[in-house]
């Protein structure tokens, strides 16, 4: 699958889990134990929001705190699917993953970056579906190509304290399953 369309299923899928959290809902707890829902949100909106920064080039000194704190204010849906709409138009302008990404952890080529924002968007989405109730059903391509890039970054990853140790799944679990066990989550989580 095309890294574009996989990005924008990702994101796709996490806003629409956005738009089904009941008001009720945003204190839940989530599989990230230091999280509750409007947190992992904010969390995600936040990093949204970065990688329109980010892609055009710019420096987190040049950023600078412009994305600390509350990100979703009054309104958290919308919030999510304008951070969202904003992020895809700047992944998909022209050049835009021929570049270098100026991270904490170093620069990091553009395509590179795109794959980490993949990833945070199916696993916090799946955190989010569990959390609220929704279906944790992930895009099977996504979870696929998801699952191809993370194979050869979770040493890192776990060594740099990015994510929890994997959690043991057994053998005949599907691929969504292995993806989120590889990232530290227990797929029978539930609040």
């Amino acid at each position: 699958m095309d890294l574009l369309e996989t990005y924008r299923r990702s994101v796709a899928e996490f806003t629409d889990r956005v738009g089904q959290v009941d008001p009720a809902q945003w204190s839940a707890p989530t599989p990230c134990a230091e999280w509750n829902v409007r947190t992992l949100v904010n969390h995600v909106v936040g990093e949204d929001r970065w990688s329109v920064a980010l892609l055009a080039g710019r420096t987190i000194a040049e950023v600078g705190d412009r994305y600390d704190g509350d990100q979703l204010g009054a309104d958290p849906a919308e919030a999510a699917r304008d951070a969202a709409a904003q992020a895809e138009l700047a992944a998909n302008r022209p050049g835009a993953l021929d570049g270098t990404v100026h991270l904490s952890a170093g620069d990091t080529p553009a395509e590179e970056y795109l794959r980490q924002l993949i990833a945070e968007h199916l696993v916090h989405g799946w955190d989010l579906a569990v959390a609220i109730g929704a279906d944790p059903g992930l895009d099977p391509g996504a979870v696929a190509e998801c699952a191809r890039w993370f194979s050869g970054q979770v040493d890192s990853y776990q060594r740099n304290g990015l994510v929890r140790p994997e959690v043991d799944v057994s053998t005949a679990a599907g691929e969504q399953d292995r993806l989120i066990a590889a990232f530290g989550r227990d797929p029978d989580w539930a609040p």
